[in-house]
């Protein structure tokens, strides 16, 4: 009951690359770089057990970003000559890729990280990656000529690539959606099928991650516009419980999203965001505990396991790893009171 485990992402060390960056530069290139990313992968895995998380993560630490690490391995894109372009329905700008011609991967994409996480680790696994509907969002097309149909094709790539880590030996994958709180219509209209799409023949457990983003200025200051209630997830939810996709991470802790909406997610397994990324307050055991508690009158307890809002890699990596561990005894806690 309650199993713990976190959105994605961790905070690389400074060894590794530029910290407190969304997208961070390396510290080192070459056969260097690609044995610090092997480490970095290793000391995250370590850190989440040493916390007590149930299904642990490679913490992203072999991506830059978390979409530019799956585009990097797709042959159709041009990351020689990137373009500003607005992201999120233009909340910030950005300077992407362009796709250019028909998709591929030129291989495999997260085999490195997802067979070395493995060798290292006898919990659960979760590998991640970016959604459909979010990757289109996060280049710039100058050769499908429609969202719909880009998306299709990368969830094709995405199908291949979730299969192969299936194979792997990983236990849940998990597809990153931040951009259908920005979307609805287009979510509803084939997002959802584009998502399915990516997640097609897996027996695994399916996952995906919903959230108002990373703890930026861009998405604090686009919260604020937001009022006092944050019904985007109204809008899905009622879709995504009629999907095949097993699991639905969201946002919770101090936000502002109703927490009946929770109702929605019928017959699924509901990941409660109870560790807000945005703030470096960490949190007590008994404020995790709250949320957790505050989730129940919606969420039978079989189905709920505490999460994190969103990916951490942009925190000060000591204040994230603190947050793990109250994540961890929050979850205990509420266990102590309800098991």
């Amino acid at each position: 009951m309650f199993e713990t485990t976190i959105a994605g992402s961790l905070p690389k060390p400074f060894w590794l690359a530029e910290p407190g960056k969304l997208w961070p530069q390396w510290k080192a290139q070459g056969a260097e770089l690609e044995a610090a990313k092997r480490d970095a992968t290793v000391l995250a895995l370590k850190e989440q057990e040493d916390a007590g998380l149930d299904i642990v993560t490679d913490g992203e630490q072999s991506r830059q970003h978390f979409v530019h690490g799956f585009l990097e391995a797709v042959a159709g894109i041009d990351f020689e000559h990137k373009v500003k372009m607005g992201i999120r329905d233009n909340r910030y700008e950005a300077m992407v890729p362009q796709v250019t011609g028909a998709l591929r991967l030129r291989s495999r994409v997260h085999r490195s990280e997802a067979t070395l996480a493995r060798a290292h680790t006898k919990k659960k696994l979760k590998i991640t990656l970016p959604g459909p509907l979010t990757i289109v969002d996060t280049v710039a097309d100058r050769y499908y000529g429609d969202r719909r149909s880009m998306a299709m094709a990368f969830a094709d790539l995405l199908n291949q690539e979730a299969r192969a880590l299936q194979a792997d030996g990983v236990d849940v994958i998990q597809f990153d959606e931040p951009a259908f709180n920005v979307y609805p219509a287009e979510v509803n209209e084939w997002g959802i099928a584009a998502l399915e799409r990516a997640a097609a023949g897996l027996t695994c457990t399916t996952a995906v991650h919903i959230c108002y983003g990373y703890g930026i200025q861009a998405n604090i200051d686009w919260k604020k516009s937001l009022g006092e209630e944050w019904r985007q997830y109204e809008q899905i939810f009622p879709a995504l419980a009629r999907s095949s996709i097993k699991q639905v991470s969201l946002e919770c802790a101090n936000s502002h999203v109703p927490a009946e909406l929770m109702r929605l997610l019928v017959n699924k397994d509901v990941l409660v965001g109870v560790i807000d990324v945005a703030s470096d307050d960490v949190e007590t055991p008994e404020q995790v505990a709250s949320v957790i508690e505050k989730a129940l009158a919606f969420v039978p307890q079989q189905r709920l396991l505490p999460c994190t809002n969103c990916g951490m890699a942009p925190m000060n990596r000591e204040i994230a790893l603190r947050k793990l561990n109250a994540l961890v005894q929050g979850a205990a806690l509420a266990r102590s009171r309800h098991g």
